[in-house]
């Protein structure tokens, strides 16, 4: 399974697709929001965790063994993070933080090599190196999209819309640097992001998910090559 990182980019990229598709009525505002439910989904388990570590509160695994069960998750974070959503969403809207626009079976090779990226060694140690890197990069994206759409947004959503997509490719190649850093490059390996295979995802997500969504988002708008041949 992917950690947060990968969680959030192609949250964030489907979000950018239904927006162009769209023409907007999927707004940025929509996306924020979709991105961010990215990150608060079972895997929040493994970041209790990290707290549990670091600050001692006693209840991380606790926490993470109830998030991971169907019935608790939407117990204890599905509901209640509805009505905060809305609740939320309400609050940036009347502020305008973030304005709304109108108008193969898992035996593959490749699946194998995905797999492979990740930490099987026993449980995964936490590195707060790896905390800090994943932490920075999840606050660039977030806080990237945020001034893209709001603090400096362009008068075209198909801008803002590529301005978001070049900010979340930056991201996810740095996040990919780091990974792969750790898992080819550092002797003994170290596990990037916990015992997550983020680099194998994040490779699978460029060739089979964000490659093909900008190839169709592309062919919305092919120039009129004839128009181009008339002379001035």
């Amino acid at each position: 399974m992917p950690g947060p990182g990968p969680h959030l980019m192609y949250a964030m990229g489907s979000g950018l697709a239904l927006t162009t598709l769209s023409g907007g009525r999927f707004s940025p505002h929509h996306t924020l929001f979709y991105t961010v439910n990215a990150f608060f989904g079972p895997d929040i388990g493994s970041f209790s965790e990290w707290l549990d570590s670091v600050f001692g509160f006693g209840f991380g695994s606790e926490l993470a063994d109830l998030v991971h069960d169907p019935i608790f998750y939407f117990l204890l974070l599905g509901l209640p993070l509805c009505f905060l959503y809305s609740w939320v969403s309400g609050v940036f809207l009347r502020r305008r933080v973030l304005d709304s626009f109108s108008g193969e079976n898992g035996h593959s090779s490749e699946y194998t090599w995905i797999l492979s990226t990740g930490w099987w060694e026993g449980r995964a140690p936490v590195n707060p190196d790896a905390v800090v890197v994943v932490g920075i990069l999840c606050i660039i994206l977030i806080g990237g999209f945020v001034y893209i759409n709001r603090v400096r947004p362009h008068r075209y959503i198909t801008k803002q819309s590529i301005q978001s997509a070049i900010l979340i490719a930056i991201v996810a190649l740095l996040y990919s640097l780091w990974c792969a850093s750790q898992i080819f490059w550092v002797n003994p390996r170290r596990p990037a992001v916990g015992e997550e295979a983020d680099y194998g995802v994040l490779v699978f997500l460029a060739k089979y998910f964000f490659l093909p969504h900008l190839l169709c988002i592309l062919s919305m708008h092919p120039r009129d090559l004839e128009a181009e041949q008339i002379p001035p």
